[in-house]
């Protein structure tokens, strides 16, 4: 029970920080690119390699501060979902080099992110 607690408690915390940075982003970047999910899903990814790092050493037995931090807390605050609806809005209002934009820069740099992290201190 207490897993599933934590996974409830970090996907509520992870998806209220998404909401808070993808508004803060709104009001202070004016672009077309969807910033504020492009910083959340990095964000995400960084704090996803780090959090294995460390829960793959001396927290490796606690699986609920696991479960807290990489399965709620990171799946809450990133969104796959929202990424690609957005690149869809993207594409439909022509947008196509910012859209392609979104989709390679968010694939590349968030799968580099926890690659080379990990490589380096995994």
């Amino acid at each position: 029970m207490m897993n599933l607690i934590a996974i409830f408690v970090g996907g509520g915390l992870g998806s209220l920080c998404r909401y808070g940075i993808s508004r803060l982003a709104g009001e202070y970047f004016k672009t077309s690119f969807p910033l504020g999910t492009f910083l959340a899903n990095l964000l995400s990814c960084l704090i996803l390699a780090i959090a294995t790092i460390y829960l793959s050493g001396k927290l490796s037995g606690n699986m609920a501060l696991k479960l807290f931090i990489i399965t709620g807390f990171c799946g809450g605050f990133s969104t796959f979902s929202t990424f690609s609806a957005e690149t869809f809005e993207l594409l439909k209002h022509g947008n196509y080099l910012v859209a392609l934009l979104n989709i390679v820069i968010s694939v590349v740099v968030g799968v580099s992110l926890i690659f080379f992290i990990l490589k380096k201190h995994g």
